[in-house]
């Protein structure tokens, strides 16, 4: 009897700091998805943001705090150890190498669908992964509320993507940096948007103090 080919993800990011959003998506993705595997990469050189991020190894050990317990995820460290930038495209490529005859997953939030023809070599991106998505709420900047609000509207996008079905998180990276620099940081105050092992990491090393 035919096996199914293996079915792998992809879900990369800053992850500074990963949030209750980013686990949400992970977990959604491996359930509807059906994966096998899901690697998690923290972003080395991020061409295409204007701030310093992180020092790597704080984000790695984040991710592991935050994405350790979900069944089949990899915490895949190649991009914070590869020269220059960090293109989607050569980590699919390897990707692909690596599981032959795999069906490969890129999993998005929809903020990044709608950025995604700005991509270094992004076509190349396309044919070699399925764009998994998950909309997001119009608003997750600093300023965001954590009620639910207008989803993005992703109905213009001229891609093909597959839904990914998440309730919407008003939770970002930039809120959670916005509100440590504007309180006294404790863990328990920040669990409402990170995970707990991931607030007490970013209070033990004193994280996000002068936020950007």
């Amino acid at each position: 009897m035919a096996t199914r080919p293996q079915r792998v993800g992809m879900f990369g990011g800053a992850f500074d700091p990963p949030h209750w959003a980013h686990r949400a998506l992970a977990d959604v993705a491996l359930s509807q998805l059906g994966l096998d595997v899901l690697h998690i990469l923290p972003t080395g050189q991020a061409w295409h943001k204007a701030r310093v991020l992180s020092p790597a190894q704080h984000r790695v050990n984040m991710c592991r705090l935050a994405f350790g317990d979900l069944p089949n995820t990899r915490i895949d460290e190649r991009e914070i150890h590869r020269a220059g930038p960090s293109y989607t495209a050569d980590t699919l490529k390897e990707l692909a190498t690596e599981y032959p005859g795999a069906e490969l997953f890129l999993v998005l939030g929809a903020d990044q669908l709608l950025a995604f023809k700005s991509w270094v070599r992004w076509p190349e991106v396309l044919a070699q992964a399925t764009l998994a998505v998950a909309n997001r709420a119009t608003n997750i900047g600093a300023d965001a509320t954590l009620d639910p609000q207008q989803e993005t509207d992703l109905s213009g996008v001229d891609l093909p993507f597959r839904r990914l079905d998440m309730p919407l998180k008003n939770i970002s990276a930039t809120a959670v940096r916005a509100h440590l620099g504007q309180t006294i940081s404790r863990s328990d105050s920040l669990q409402v948007l990170v995970p707990e092992a991931v607030a007490s990491y970013i209070s033990l090393h004193h994280l996000y103090q002068n936020p950007s």
